[in-house]
């Protein structure tokens, strides 16, 4: 019964991926059974359906059981040995890799092939430290060795594996080598001629040798390698100075990076007992600079440099840190540094994270050197606990109030480069909130939230794009479009330039259409949220969600809308993300003005929503009528106000052109987005 229900699985699988645009082409017929193996890491696109969990190598959070996994990794300790479980990952041997059905069971494994394996207590991806494979936990479930197997499963078992070694091959991480032309600073005296080129100021020559660093003398950048959870270089991070004398930094491979750079900080007493502290208390910062900075310091702890500084942590690179107990987050001293510490410690487990108060009192370690008024040491002496009691009292509170009134401006959120005027109400696009929009039938909401959605996504922030009335390849295409500013089917051969320039921007979809239920929808968004760190959600448009189950049939559609917003207002305020609704107004006049009183339903959405955007489109009932966007709420600053719609047909675009006085184009025509791939956080370190 075992066998059929395995077989069973794998032919449903097997539907899904031929059924897919991009299913694998290299699947063996002999092995047509075991195709769901394959994964592919930079997949975008979620299931539309509980049953059919998504083909990313991903599943969502919630679906998961953290006790159906220890049972099964603990009920196999007898042949695999004793597992481990960590803050943020559960460490066993690879059930698959090294232990062939039948053969291994019973026997010991000699430390000389256990190779382990790292299963996240989030999600329940694994990773394969032998080989750094990716991939969901219930590709590998079935090959943990249960007490007892019939002869006829360990042989069909020991074809299944087969048939993943191969694939697993297949889709291993790419590994980037540091070029070969680089030579190694391995010794002080050339240290010292790479610090006084890059001209770092009062960075000890001892911390470049530690990294492992090489400098490419021709090309005048110095590479510093990105080590795995196994100490091997899978990657790397490159310094140079630009034209400005400004220091740039820039990662390799510039997304899911699995590696992390380490550096082991000077003791003030080396002793046996200040070493062994340096092993279990790490201090994570975003750059290399602030990393060496670090070395420069006599602590007993190891400074940590993360690959891709505030854009994302990688699931990956969790099993490099579960061997600290304490961890420290030193990140810019900005709100983005702030918002970014909570996000990641929840990744890290919050029970074991301390994070430096982002004040001008507390400044990043590469800038406390240079101003040498407070000592590095003295500052993470005020590291003080993530977690925080049920209640608290402004002492607690006092350094967040400091914080926000010196960083006002980040406070304010990210500024729109297309919309000045929504700058000037809004303040700007802040994350926790909760924005609804709403307008007439046709106005073009979904077209100026795409504009609005890009606009952001080019600064960086992370969006996930929920459309149920579109295709995303019909989304995509409008997308495209109002970034290149002109039709892309009379310009073909631009097409790979723009395309390649946004793959890099960092949108997402989920490949939801038509009526989908609230469960399956934010279990999708919780997973995207997790893995990908996403700032920005667009719902477009509620009345799509409101379920197709049979016992929705029973329940009041005002309330079923209700528990909806209270469930984005929940993930919006627990996730610290930006949540953008689009609701369709109630069946009015038209030639009534819409108001927050018009958004379909009851009055939960614009109770519940920090910001009420209406699209009031007069050129229906006047000749001279014009269209604007309305801020009917704003909760965070008051003002309310409108903002004229000029529609440009030829970029799909509502941005104001207009109002560019000093030749500023806004980031609408500069070229394609995201083509200079140089990490911007050294600069705000700055």
């Amino acid at each position: 019964m075992l066998v059929k229900r395995l077989f069973c699985s794998y032919a449903k699988a097997l539907n899904r991926l031929q059924r897919a645009p991009s299913a694998s082409k290299h699947t063996s017929s002999d092995y047509n059974d075991v195709a769901p193996f394959e994964c592919r890491s930079l997949v975008r696109n979620f299931s539309i359906d509980a049953n059919h969990p998504p083909d990313d190598g991903q599943k969502p959070v919630t679906t998961v059981s953290l006790y159906h996994m220890k049972k099964i990794i603990k009920a196999s300790g007898t042949v695999l040995g004793e597992s481990v479980e960590g803050p943020t990952c559960i460490q066993t041997v690879c059930p698959v890799c090294h232990v062939v059905p039948g053969d291994a069971e019973g026997k010991p494994i000699s430390d000389a092939i256990r190779r382990k394996i790292f299963v996240n207590k989030t999600t329940g991806n694994f990773t394969c430290s032998s080989c750094q494979y990716l991939g969901r936990w219930d590709h590998i479930e079935k090959f943990f060795p249960p007490t007892s197997r019939t002869p006829k499963t360990v042989q069909e078992l020991r074809k299944l594996r087969d048939a993943f070694l191969e694939l697993k091959g297949e889709h291993v991480s790419t590994v980037c080598p540091i070029p070969g032309d680089a030579i190694a600073v391995d010794t002080v005296e050339r240290a010292r001629e790479v610090i006084k080129f890059l001209s770092l100021e009062n960075i000890i020559p001892d911390t470049l040798v530690s990294v492992k660093a090489r400098w490419n003398e021709d090309k005048r950048e110095l590479f510093i390698p990105l080590v795995d959870v196994e100490d091997r270089a899978i990657g790397y991070k490159t310094l140079h100075v630009g034209s400005d004398g400004e220091v740039f930094e820039r990662t390799v491979p510039e997304t899911n990076a699995s590696g992390l750079v380490y550096l082991r900080c000077n003791p003030s007493n080396p002793v046996a007992k200040a070493k062994d502290l340096s092993q279990h208390n790490a201090i994570l910062v975003l750059n290399v600079l602030d990393l060496l900075a670090l070395g420069s310091v006599k602590l007993n702890a190891t400074a940590v440099c993360l690959p891709h500084g505030l854009k994302a942590l990688p699931q990956q690179c969790l099993p490099g840190l579960e061997r600290f107990q304490r961890l420290t987050l030193w990140f810019n001293y900005d709100t983005a540094g702030w918002d970014t510490a909570r996000n990641y410690a929840k990744k890290l487990d919050e029970r074991r994270c301390l994070f430096v108060r982002p004040t001008d009192q507390h400044p990043t370690p590469y800038r406390a050197l240079l101003e040498g008024t407070l000592e590095p040491k003295a500052i993470l002496s005020k590291a003080q606990p993530i977690l925080h009691q049920s209640i608290t009292t402004f002492r607690s509170l006092r350094q967040d109030v400091l914080s926000d009134l010196q960083n006002i401006d980040k406070v304010q959120g990210v500024k729109w480069k297309r919309y000045p005027t929504l700058n000037k109400l809004l303040k700007g696009h802040r994350k926790g909130e909760l924005t609804v929009l709403t307008g007439p039938t046709g106005c073009g909401k979904t077209t100026f939230m795409s504009d609005y959605s890009l606009d952001l996504a080019q600064q960086g922030v992370s969006t996930l794009w929920g459309s149920f009335e579109i295709r995303n390849t019909r989304l995509a295409v409008t997308l495209l479009r109002q970034m290149v500013g002109r039709p892309l089917d009379e310009n073909l051969s631009e097409f790979e330039q723009w395309a390649d320039a946004f793959e890099r921007l960092p949108i997402y979809f989920m490949t939801f259409h038509g009526q989908q239920p609230i469960k399956i929808v934010m279990e999708a968004i919780e997973h995207a949220q997790y893995v990908h760190d996403i700032q920005h959600v667009i719902i477009d448009n509620l009345q799509f969600m409101m379920g197709v189950l049979d016992e929705s049939k029973h329940l009041d559609r005002y309330w079923k809308q209700d528990a909806i917003i209270a469930a984005f207002r929940t993930f919006a305020t627990k996730r610290n993300c930006h949540v953008t609704l689009v609701i369709h107004p109630r069946k009015e006049r038209d030639t009534d003005e819409l108001t927050t009183s018009s958004i379909f339903g009851g009055a939960k959405a614009s109770q519940e929503a920090d910001n009420v955007l209406i699209i009031q489109d007069k050129r229906l009932t006047s000749v001279r009528g014009k269209k604007y966007l309305q801020v009917a709420k704003n909760r965070y600053s008051g003002d309310l106000g409108i903002m004229p719609l000029d529609f440009d047909k030829a970029s799909l675009s509502y941005a104001q052109r207009k109002k560019k006085p000093d030749g500023d184009d806004g980031g609408s025509n500069e070229g394609p987005a995201g083509s200079e791939p140089i990490d911007r956080t050294v600069r705000r370190a700055f």
